[in-house]
């Protein structure tokens, strides 16, 4: 099976999030996550920081309005384009403001919209390290997951977890050298699990902790190290709920064969306390 995503050296650009009270949601992001804020219309606001971006827009909560990827080049979009019409997806128009005009758009089967483009330059910023780095959905299904974006755009396989029925309890796809650009849990519900930037090493988990405490803001989770991807990790949660994670040390794969984990706390946090999804 062709790795085409992983061809064109996508990587998670931006996300953008839905939200009942947008301008407190982007003065969150902006203060926590060291980003400057600026309002771009009635209801929509961007944050910027580090190679990072935040999107907020109004309308429902905890719901992603659409996740960017970028690409290395315009042949490997032309590519990717390519294989989704192949696979006979419907091809969107994009709504990134972040992306040239020949981005494109799909829809994955939980209905959340992917775009994909070639980033516009931008003026370097300074703060702290945290790139945008992955996207975690929460999903009935899967296997779904799975077909869509591993059998139909090409992300490569890097871990499973899996359910003592042989059912999928977790999928990890990426599209670069990263142990993962998107995943999925399955659970009770269809919507995004959580959102993570790259820190580096443990000393700028240490720094993004600091900022947090400066600001009152607990940590949900963590420190712990995951199983899969074997990367260091914090989470926190915005107001409406969102769960965003700090990570640092992700696997980087050149060429092995999946794994599959057990369904078990220790795949989640080899060092503790686990969130079980399912």
């Amino acid at each position: 099976m062709s790795l085409t995503a992983v061809r064109a050296g996508a990587y998670l650009h931006h996300v953008a999030f839905e939200s009942a009270d947008p301008r407190a949601l982007a003065e969150f992001y902006a203060d926590a996550m060291d980003m400057t804020v600026e309002q771009v219309g009635p209801e929509e606001w961007r944050c910027s920081g580090p190679a990072r971006r935040f999107v907020a827009k109004k309308g429902e909560g905890r719901k992603l309005g659409y996740a960017g990827l970028a690409c290395r080049d315009a042949e490997g979009l032309a590519e990717l384009r390519a294989r989704a019409e192949a696979e006979g997806l419907v091809i969107l128009a994009s709504p990134s403001p972040y992306f040239e005009d020949d981005a494109f758009a799909v829809q994955s089967p939980d209905g959340h919209v992917i775009c994909f483009g070639l980033a516009k330059p931008e003026t370097a910023q300074a703060g702290l390290k945290g790139p945008t780095q992955h996207l975690t959905f929460a999903t009935f299904d899967v296997e779904a997951f799975q077909d869509f974006f591993h059998g139909k755009l090409g992300f490569a396989l890097s871990d499973r977890v899996v359910h003592k029925d042989g059912k999928l309890a977790t999928c990890f796809v990426r599209s670069n050298h990263e142990h993962h650009t998107l995943a999925c849990f399955k659970s009770n519900r269809q919507g995004v699990d959580h959102h993570s930037y790259e820190a580096g090493d443990w000393n700028v988990i240490r720094d993004w902790c600091d900022r947090f405490a400066a600001r009152r803001i607990p940590l949900m989770w963590g420190p712990g190290r995951h199983g899969p991807g074997n990367n260091l990790f914090i989470f926190i949660e915005d107001p409406d709920g969102n769960w965003i994670e700090v990570s640092a040390e992700l696997e980087v794969v050149h060429d092995r064969p999946v794994k599959d984990w057990p369904q078990e706390p220790r795949t989640l946090n080899l060092w503790g306390k686990a969130i079980m999804r399912s």
